[in-house]
């Protein structure tokens, strides 16, 4: 995958919702600030599964016996409806629903326990006191503690006071035992619901922190080489290295500027997109760092793991290739691209510079020589010094350019690459 594909690419979708269940969840929520979202959204999922649980006890006693079990049953019906109401109280404070929804489940449920009796089970709701961490959030730990509390206290309450049958039907133990059940398996249900909401919430957001960790290091790769990127990512703040033997290329594309002078900005765009992409790859693929385009002149050196023949030779080819891919560029202008390439080897500095912008750039007499090498050459050529000659003669044919005056530099002598040796 490019650098590029990965910056734009979305992050894995992975335990989404349906989009309707998705809205559904997100009911009453007026905040921006995605923890706030997070935990209204998880008391949206509290408050909808305790309206669920008390209609499915509604639909459940009301076969059982409708008229006999008539209190119960308007009961029930309240805690239908109360619950979702809650999702209407998040725009007057990020804990104002989950506070709601712990004083429903704490005074409202006291009610049916005592009705029906500890031997109904029906206590056993109060030990969702624990989920409440997920819709306060563990920043709000003392209001966590507070809730917790009060729901510990009325299951004790309840357990040491609660009549053992309650008022209802006290006589009826075929009920208490299906209530008891009915309680065990909605309080499971409940469970596994809570959890897979809040793992999947907790897995998106691993996925997300994941896919911009990714697109973090990829936009550091697309600037400096791996190795830097790396240390800069340790935590090291200063960098700046002296390499003895690097090898630099300058490439430019002759009269591209007469060419693109009538042309409009969106092709001369695409040109320029597309080409150094194609250089790029090539990079990539011989193993030469790119370090900057300027223009319509590419930057690009070898060597910084103090291999210097194996670094001159990588760029011998990088430029060999590059010059195939531009004859291989449809016109532009109505003139065919041409590049003029320079190289030279010998010492230089690297190292990042820069805050907001930051960026890896490289110094000293190698740069200077290479580049004086490239505006010295000729189009269609690869223009080279001596000291990179010497360091790739057995792998590469030469012709002999002859002595050149570079501006700054004085005389040297160079030479044109001309192909790989079989």
């Amino acid at each position: 995958m490019e650098r590029r594909d990965l910056i734009i690419q979305e992050p894995k979708r992975v335990g989404v919702l349906p989009a309707w269940l998705e809205r559904l969840m997100s009911v009453g929520i007026v905040s921006n600030d995605p923890d706030v979202v997070r935990r209204q959204r998880c008391v949206n999922v509290g408050a909808f599964v305790t309206s669920a649980n008390a209609g499915s006890h509604l639909v459940f006693n009301s076969f059982y016996d409708f008229w006999g079990l008539l209190p119960l049953h308007v009961y029930n019906a309240i805690l239908v409806v109360l619950p979702l109401l809650v999702p209407r109280l998040h725009r007057y404070g990020e804990n104002a629903g989950a506070i709601a929804l712990a004083l429903l489940l704490i005074f409202a449920h006291m009610l049916v326990v005592w009705a029906m009796g500890i031997a109904s089970d029906l206590h056993v709701y109060y030990t969702f006191a624990g989920a409440f961490l997920l819709l306060i959030g563990v920043q709000h730990w003392r209001l966590f503690l507070i809730v917790f509390a009060f729901c510990l206290a009325a299951l004790l309450f309840a357990l040491n006071f609660a009549p053992i049958d309650g008022i209802i039907s006290p006589d009826d133990r075929q009920l208490r035992e299906l209530l008891s059940t009915h309680a065990m398996v909605n309080t499971i249900t409940i469970n596994a619901i809570v959890i897979f909401y809040a793992l999947s919430g907790w897995r998106r957001d691993m996925l997300m922190v994941e896919h911009l960790r990714a697109r973090s290091d990829a936009l550091i790769a697309a600037v400096m080489p791996a190795p830097i990127a790396e240390r800069l990512k340790s935590g090291e703040e200063h960098i700046a290295d002296r390499i003895e033997t690097l090898s630099v290329m300058f490439a430019d594309l002759v009269g591209f500027t007469e060419s693109v002078h009538q042309l409009p900005p969106e092709e001369v765009v695409d040109f320029l997109d597309r080409l150094v992409r194609a250089f790029d790859g090539l990079s990539e693929r011989f193993g030469v760092e790119k370090i900057k385009t300027i223009g319509d002149s590419y930057m690009a050196a070898a060597g910084f793991d103090g291999r210097a023949a194996e670094g001159a030779i990588a760029t011998g080819r990088l430029a060999l290739a590059m010059l195939d891919a531009i004859g291989r560029q449809p016109p532009l202008g109505g003139r065919a691209p041409r590049l003029r390439i320079g190289i030279h080897c010998g010492p230089a500095t690297a190292g990042v510079i820069g805050d907001t912008r930051f960026s890896y750039d490289v110094w000293g007499d190698a740069v200077n020589m290479a580049a004086r090498m490239e505006s010295n050459g000729e189009p269609g050529k690869i223009h080279v010094s001596e000291s990179f000659r010497s360091l790739t003669l057995d792998r590469f044919e030469f012709e002999d350019g002859g002595t050149v005056e570079l501006k700054g530099i004085g005389t040297a002598r160079s030479y044109f690459l001309l192909r790989e040796k079989q």
